[in-house]
């Protein structure tokens, strides 16, 4: 299936592409870089990914028990080669499909899956996209400790909410007003639990535009949304988000001192940015 998908979508003469009768994905991502550069071969993956999905069915390539040649190759085995910072969007999918593709990548890391009712997307991580998170996650749990603020940060938990047929995975999400709601859980249920005061995305790479329908519709309290220069901090109201200057879980924290603080970042080092933030602290 992969080496008909590649000769279907791929502007060279199939005399040229060098592919074994079982070919897999690792030979499918050998072909391409072999015959693009490198920028345009890493496209043709996520090019390549999408059009599999559409011609053989998720469903087929999810939950196949056959032995994995070349027509049962896995959908979560194609996301796992795809390079960083890559985005596969597969629309009109059911809220069935989207869940199956969560069991199939199961805990994968380097991956971020939403479903917005309609559409899927699937991001694939960076460094630089971890960098951010990490530092605000740093930031947040250095103010809990300082100020004594009880705070409990699930990472990226898979938010998902049947009944409402939405689902995302945060960067990063914190429970602070609720915090001693879930303070000794080991799980959260959304569909039962309350969701988390704050959730954060790191916006650098892919648009998270889709996340407001989500996150309110998940009942999001405040969703904290930064594209690599600001960071914008909403809330909901009504049922819809609107920016504020200043936190309302973490107020001390204003949009201003949250992306004065990240864009420091692009001259100086975590520790030496995390030390001038204590620093803050003391003084506030």
């Amino acid at each position: 299936m992969i080496e008909k998908v590649l000769r279907d979508n791929l502007p060279i003469a199939p005399t040229h592409i060098e592919m074994q009768l079982n070919s897999t994905v690792d030979e499918a991502k050998r072909v391409l870089v072999k015959n693009f550069p490198l920028n345009q071969a890493h496209s043709r993956m996520i090019q390549l990914t999408e059009n599999l999905a559409e011609q053989e069915g998720i469903n087929k390539m999810i939950t196949t028990k056959e032995p994995k040649t070349a027509q049962t190759q896995t959908f979560a085995e194609l996301l796992t080669q795809l390079p960083e910072a890559s985005e596969i969007n597969l629309s009109n999918r059911t809220w069935k499909n989207y869940e199956e593709i969560l069991e199939s990548v199961g805990e994968a890391s380097g991956l971020r899956i939403s479903y917005d009712g309609k559409n899927i997307k699937i991001m694939t991580l960076s460094v630089l996209h971890e960098k951010y998170v990490r530092f605000v996650e740093r930031l947040v749990n250095n103010l809990s400790i300082r100020k004594k603020i009880k705070l409990i940060s699930f990472g990226s938990a898979t938010m998902k909410v049947s009944e409402k047929e939405r689902g995302s995975e945060p960067d990063c999400c914190f429970y602070v007003q609720n915090a001693e709601l879930v303070a000794k859980k080991d799980s959260i249920d959304f569909s039962k639990d309350v969701p988390p005061d704050i959730v954060v995305e790191i916006d650098i790479h892919h648009a998270s535009t889709a996340k407001f329908d989500i996150y309110s519709k998940l009942e999001v309290p405040e969703f904290w949304l930064f594209d690599g220069k600001r960071l914008i901090i909403y809330v909901l109201d009504g049922g819809s988000y609107r920016a504020t200057k200043k936190s309302v879980g973490l107020p001390m924290l204003t949009d201003e001192i949250l992306s004065d603080f990240l864009g420091r970042l692009e001259d100086k080092d975590q520790f030496e940015v995390l030390m001038e933030f204590e620093e803050w602290l003391e003084k506030n």
